[in-house]
């Protein structure tokens, strides 16, 4: 992949994209970082929202997100407990990389003639 007198310029340049690919890697990670884009919500709200997700992988997803610090989980002492999630600040950090995505996608997109 890299020519070999340039392979630590390269190393230096894939390390960092693998390390943001291994957090936000997958189905489901962009998914739910997009649904708490606009506001906190509930467990069940963001299970609803994204399609297909079942409570299990949401569960995991969640606290993967949460380790990485990119959503904080908030328990309210209610009767019964309410949890919500958000995004952390660090987690905002991800708007203009997921609006590059977005924006890449649309053009690919129109690119190939996809319909759907």
């Amino acid at each position: 992949m890299c020519p070999s007198k340039n392979a630590a310029e390269c190393a230096k340049h894939l390390l960092p994209v693998r390390d943001a690919l291994d957090i936000l890697g997958g189905k489901w990670k962009l998914p739910i970082i997009i649904a708490l884009t606009f506001d906190k919500k509930r467990f069940k709200e963001m299970q609803r929202e994204i399609n297909g997700i079942t409570a299990k992988m949401l569960s995991k997803e969640l606290k993967d997100l949460e380790i990485n610090q990119l959503v904080k989980r908030t328990v309210y002492d209610t009767v019964p407990v309410t949890v919500e999630y958000s995004l952390t600040p660090y987690g905002k950090s991800l708007y203009k990389v997921i609006g590059e995505l977005r924006t890449w996608g649309a053009q690919h997109r129109k690119r190939i003639g996809a319909t759907t």
